[in-house]
């Protein structure tokens, strides 16, 4: 284990979790929502530093990254955790999960640079789970990689406070962010969280001149035809008018399945439409 950074020890013992807009107050002996982050006798440690549960070489158009370093692979890794809670999450089972209930490989972050080196990956991917709740063993590997002239891609849903994220954003090279909706209701329905702080991420990350591309998620039923077109203005109205953004289609998991099918792809075909005649250059669709 690993003491956490960005804690504050409170009253009786607990601890204010301050990485992410969760605020979590974690008492003795618990974690918080990301499972990974637990309260021993009043000091916040890391579960999973080191101990990253799925290694993979990926192509670097899965992340989905298409206008960085296209048709590179890349070192993907990840340790369970998440500080969202979205009903149709593909990859919960790593991601909804505690540390103890999924097998995982011991490697310190030199080892992961070696890893990198020695199957001549020049990118690491931190993915398929939230890698900003294990954010020590990210911003570890992210520096020691740097430092051997790698590069690094964060795949996240940007929900994370503005110190921790302005810390390691100089670390980050490219980065894909998950645009999750554009209505706050929905957001903490679906996902147990809010808009502001993704839009805040976005922001910050294009202030620090880390290449960007955006994913969302299609899920029929939860959003309008106006709070898509009003979010494709949002990112022209900010900046983002060249960055990447990639519509994915929805496919029934986790808690999303009965009563719910894949998006149609005329859906995405008149999002990708909409999302054109707003101003953005670059439409993807993906999961087609």
């Amino acid at each position: 284990m690993k003491e956490c950074l960005f804690y504050s020890k409170q009253s009786d013992g607990e601890v204010r979790c301050n990485l992410c807009p969760h605020h979590c107050l974690i008492k003795p002996g618990t974690t918080g929502l990301c499972h990974s982050r637990k309260n021993i006798d009043g000091s916040l440690q890391s579960l999973v530093y080191g101990k990253p549960c799925s290694l993979a070489i990926d192509p670097i158009e899965k992340k989905p990254l298409y206008h960085f370093h296209p048709g590179e692979e890349c070192l993907s890794l990840a340790c369970t955790g998440c500080n969202l809670r979205c009903k149709g999450c593909q990859n919960h089972e790593i991601s909804q999960v505690e540390p103890s209930d999924v097998e995982h490989y011991e490697l310190r972050p030199e080892e992961v640079i070696s890893l990198a080196i020695k199957y001549k990956q020049s990118i690491i991917a931190y993915t398929y789970t939230e890698p900003l709740t294990w954010y020590e063993y990210t911003f570890d590997c992210c520096k020691l990689a740097h430092e051997k002239g790698l590069k690094n891609v964060l795949v996240s849903a940007g929900y994370v406070n503005e110190e921790p994220l302005r810390q390691i954003a100089p670390f980050i090279d490219a980065a894909n962010i998950d645009l999750k909706y554009f209505n706050d209701e929905t957001y903490r329905r679906m996902s147990a969280a809010s808009l502001a702080p993704v839009l805040q991420t976005l922001n910050i990350l294009r202030d620090n001149h880390v290449w960007l591309e955006i994913t969302h998620l299609m899920i029929p039923g939860t959003e309008t035809e106006d709070e898509f077109r009003s979010m494709c203005a949002w990112l022209v109205e900010n900046g983002f008018a060249d960055t990447p953004l990639h519509l994915s289609r929805f496919f029934p998991r986790y808690k999303l399945t009965d009563g719910y099918r894949p998006t149609p792809i005329g859906t995405l075909q008149r999002a990708r439409q909409i999302a054109e005649q707003e101003g953005i250059k670059h439409v993807f669709l993906g999961n087609v």
